[in-house]
């Protein structure tokens, strides 16, 4: 009985990409592009958001929070929502483009001073009464760092529509809207939800 002949290696490369190499590649497309429009995650690279969230932290960013955007690409398809204060908030730096992650301090609109690191938003002062290093954003909470100092004071300034202000809660040692000014309120890529993973406890999960 005469043996089956194999095919030319050529035509099995053909049909081992198509059967195994190609679905592979398209999970790994579909998982890139859902990480990229759906959900993601970011490693917190300092302090300047201390005590909130601290160097090697791991967080989970929620891509659809500002909007639905085509995958990989900056190009929007489906508006869901904008920037509020007191959320903690990932997008490039105006500056130099570097991938940040500071708190929305205020919107458009909002009149900001900010004097030894404590901010009032219209007038209103956001420390609590009691807790001298929290602020309150409605019902968000933000525990201070000023142990470096407050930084830059903001005397008086307004929010431009269609912008938005951050801040570090490490006010003394952080580089954020004192220094690159406003942020595109549609330019921010998603909203930091929670840390899942901390520096030296392993993992867990505190909603931000």
């Amino acid at each position: 009985m005469d043996a089956v002949a194999r095919p030319p290696f050529p035509e099995r490369a053909l049909t081992w990409l198509k059967k195994e190499a190609l679905p592979l590649l398209v999970m790994l497309g579909m998982l890139a592009a859902a990480r990229d429009t759906l959900a993601n995650h970011y490693v917190v690279p300092s302090g300047s958001m201390q005590p909130t969230l601290q160097p090697g932290d791991r967080v989970v960013v929620d891509m659809r929070a500002y909007g639905l955007r085509l995958p990989f690409t900056s190009q929007e398809l489906l508006a869901t929502g904008t920037p509020q204060r007191g959320e903690v908030a990932v997008f490039d730096s105006p500056a130099d483009g570097t991938r940040l992650i500071k708190r929305v301090a205020a919107v458009a609109g909002d009149h900001v001073q900010l004097r030894d690191g404590h901010l009032s938003i219209n007038g209103q002062p956001l420390q609590i009464a009691d807790l001298a290093d929290t602020e309150a954003f409605g019902e968000r909470r933000a525990s201070l760092d000023l142990d470096s100092g407050g930084g830059p004071d903001i005397a008086d300034l307004q929010v431009p529509a269609g912008k938005v202000l951050v801040l570090g809660d490490h006010r003394g040692n952080s580089f954020d809207g004192r220094f690159f000014g406003f942020v595109d309120a549609d330019k921010i890529y998603g909203r930091a939800v929670a840390v899942y993973y901390r520096r030296g406890d392993g993992f867990e999960w505190q909603q931000l």
